[in-house]
């Protein structure tokens, strides 16, 4: 990178195990406001722009190497004071992670012949090129190759024989289909290099492999074209990151275990907008104690998605003293509590149809609802819920006072009712193993078993990641990573839910079901010799700080700050410890701290 008091050059460039290649070259004339400035400004601000020109390379790679003949940081670092642009420029710079390197100025013709210029305008320019002596490429590919050599070899004596093939300059034709094809050898760094700029270049658009195919099928031929694209573009990583997967998704169902006996394991959730939608953790456990504890008693486990109240210190704790155990979903996969979202549906709809136009009285009806839903015949038991949590007594509702009084009615505890009972719950668990059975057949015709495993490389999908703020969502990458999986959520192997390593500095938790996650294919340097590095860097979903708004302290707890975020509503606030507001926004941190 250099800077003048013209112009603003960069190269990137990328290594790939021998030698560095250039990736982009970017060239900008300085903003007429700068020109004036002295040559460590100059430089800063050269490194600024070519930091939000790549931010999409540079932004979460490991480390990547500033290559400069003039390091501002050097100076700037060392000033007890510098002006608020100084300041915003080093505040964005710090969210990258690299290494300066001092390079000579003859050393660094490149960026200096960029900054030198003399067009105005941005330039960005792609490079890929063959080689210069091609066509010796391939009269040496013709030559060595075992398809083409004898027939070359033919066409090229004194009396070539009649044939749809012909030699002109040099290059091997087939005439097919009223046009000539050239034919490429069985050279694999040159089918690589007419791979790569059919498919990657930026007038190929990294097109599938149908249109790929179609294109090299329009100017060249070679026997193994098709598994040539195929195995090229399923290697390509940004063919992986930018699109969508449209085969069936990963992970066949997996039903939760069967109870031993009624109300050992129940599973609950939050439906809104209503009153308590917004309830606190205290809140939710007075209810749940009132509602269930106090009239079934302390289940040993409980389903729920992965709610903060439910996930907070306090709900975590009262769990622990009860002696129940909490079985949370995996992150952003509603399905694992599915049973609970299908009972709000139902309730909801028996909501709609009870309350009067204004809604005032859905409180009123909540247990004429609860007293319909318990005394129908669930599908999954093959019963009421009513009888099974009362010994086989069926609930009578006014309708029944017309009937006739069963004459069969077993007195309560007598051996009689309680074989009765016994076959109710027999009756009940085989209803529910063949639902079961009846649910993993329909689902799992649409699902595919999981091919991945511990230590392998994955994309996870972006969709429910907070990441870019000031972008197009639309245009955000459909895939993040690759990252490596740890371990299964669980005692299964096959999973269906991993735990990923996710940088710490995402705030999402690290277990994910495998229908959020597509398997990383690391292209072989074997099967294409010579082919530029693309993997892409993690985007890391980074919001930047705006401002501290005020500060508290609780006990021994850590500082906490209230922080607004750049390109967010201003009311959308968060508290942030002490640690992790020094780490995001050092220089706001510390202008506070003043």
């Amino acid at each position: 990178m250099d800077a003048s008091g013209y112009g603003i050059g960069a190269v990137l460039e990328q290594h790939d195990g021998t030698d560095w290649h250039p990736v982009e070259y970017f060239s900008q004339k300085v903003p007429p406001i700068n020109t004036l400035d002295d040559a460590r400004k100059k430089e800063l601000l050269a490194f600024v722009s070519v930091l939000k020109r790549w931010r999409h390379f540079l932004l979460g790679r490991r480390r990547f190497t500033w290559a400069t003949n003039n390091n501002p940081l050097t100076y700037y670092k060392t000033q007890d004071t510098v002006s608020s642009t100084i300041g915003r420029w080093m505040y964005f710079i710090d969210q990258f992670d690299f290494t300066s390197k001092h390079v000579s100025g003859s050393s660094n013709k490149a960026a200096d012949a960029l900054s030198r210029r003399p067009d105005l305008c941005a330039m960005v320019h792609s490079t890929f090129g063959l080689d210069e002596d091609l066509q010796q490429h391939f009269v040496n590919g013709y030559k060595s190759d075992p398809g083409f050599s004898t027939l070359y070899a033919d066409l090229s004596s004194d009396q070539p024989p009649a044939s749809n093939y012909r030699i002109t300059d040099g290059y091997f034709l087939l005439h097919t289909r009223g046009k000539d094809l050239l034919c490429v050898p069985q050279d694999r760094i040159l089918r690589t290099r007419l791979l790569g700029e059919y498919h990657y270049s930026r007038l190929a658009g990294h097109l599938g492999v149908a249109r790929t195919l179609a294109r090299l099928r329009q100017r060249f031929h070679w026997p193994d074209i098709i598994s040539d694209v195929n195995r090229y573009i399923q290697s390509c990583a940004v063919c992986h990151r930018n699109k969508g997967r449209h085969q069936l998704p990963y992970g066949e169902l997996k039903p939760l275990p069967i109870p031993r006996a009624p109300g050992l394991s129940i599973a609950m959730d939050v439906t809104g907008p209503l009153d308590f939608f917004h309830a606190t953790a205290p809140e939710l456990a007075r209810l749940l104690h009132t509602g269930w504890f106090c009239g079934h008693g302390v289940p040993e486990d409980i389903v729920s998605d992965r709610d903060t109240r439910f996930m907070s210190a306090f709900w975590t704790t009262l769990m622990v003293e009860s002696g129940t155990s909490m079985k949370p979903s995996s992150a952003r996969h509603p399905q694992t509590d599915g049973q609970t979202e299908r009972a709000h549906q139902t309730a909801q709809m028996m909501l709609r149809t009870l309350i009067r136009p204004d809604q005032k009285d859905w409180v009123d009806r909540l247990p004429d609802i609860e007293f319909a839903y318990n005394t129908s015949v669930h599908p999954a038991i093959g019963v009421t819920p009513f009888e099974l949590h009362h010994g086989g007594r069926k609930g009578r509702i006014f309708a029944d006072i017309l009937l006739p009084r069963a004459a069969d009615i077993d007195a309560t505890c007598s051996p009689a009712s309680t074989r009765k009972y016994r076959e109710l719950l027999a009756k009940a668990r085989a209803n529910m193993q063949k639902a079961q059975v009846r649910m993993q057949q329909q689902v799992n015709r649409r699902r595919i078993p999981c091919p991945i495993r511990a230590s392998d490389l994955v994309w996870v999908a972006s969709e429910d990641f907070t990441l870019e703020q000031d972008v197009s969502l639309k245009l955000l990458p459909k895939w993040i990573g690759p990252w490596m999986v740890t371990s299964t959520a669980g005692d299964d192997p096959l999973g269906p839910s991993f735990i990923v390593e996710i940088p710490p500095h995402l705030t999402v938790h690290p277990i994910f079901h495998t229908s959020k996650l597509a398997v990383y294919t690391l292209a072989s340097a074997a099967d294409f010799p010579g082919r530029r590095l693309q993997d892409p860097p993690s985007m890391n979903g980074h919001q930047e700080v705006d401002r501290v708004l005020t500060h508290r302290k609780h006990g021994n707890k850590p500082m906490q700050y209230k922080v607004t975020f750049k390109q967010c509503d201003r009311n959308d606030t968060r508290w942030i410890s002490r640690a992790d507001l020094k780490v995001a926004a050092p220089l706001i941190f510390a202008h506070y701290e003043k």
